[in-house]
């Protein structure tokens, strides 16, 4: 009988455990993110991302960091919309960088930018947002320009 009831219990515990392992996961999930949607509305990825949404945040973004999580970047909050110039000066890891106008459609994609390069980036166009994510995730997730940023977790906005 014991083992009847302890083989009962599991398969009550189990059911409930998922749940809680569940919800931790999707705690983690709850911080700033940045999901990229097609045209069409079709999701074609999402990353979870520091914000650098002052001036200082701005001038040092992913300078040092010798990695970046897969799915993982940075967005650059900009307090109006302009041409946005970037370089890789003490950023050792490659990025692509995507440019984004006030409405989160982006402008344009810079692929596969050189570390520790000097070289002025940036695309056409004016960009309020520029995210920041390892090279070769652009290509990878067919993200393109005339796609759409959608902002999780923080604000869109900055006066700096």
């Amino acid at each position: 009988m014991d083992g009847v009831l302890h083989r009962r219990g599991r398969t009550r515990v189990g059911p409930f455990a998922f749940v809680v392992v569940l919800l931790a996961l999707l705690g983690c999930a709850r911080g700033p993110c940045v999901s990229i949607v097609a045209p069409d509305g079709k999701p074609r990825a999402t990353v979870a991302v520091e914000v650098a949404n002052t001036e200082p945040q701005r001038e040092f973004g992913l300078m040092y960091r010798k990695h970046l999580d897969d799915n993982a970047g940075m967005i650059f909050v900009f307090p109006d919309a302009a041409r946005r110039n970037f370089w890789m000066h003490n950023t050792p890891i490659s990025l692509d960088m995507i440019f984004a106008d006030a409405a989160g459609r982006i402008v344009g994609i810079v692929a596969n930018a050189e570390p520790y390069s000097d070289k002025i980036l940036g695309v056409d166009g004016n960009s309020e947002y520029v995210l920041e994510v390892n090279a070769g995730f652009c290509a990878k997730n067919g993200i393109k320009p005339g796609d759409r940023l959608d902002f999780s977790g923080f604000s869109t906005h900055t006066s700096q």
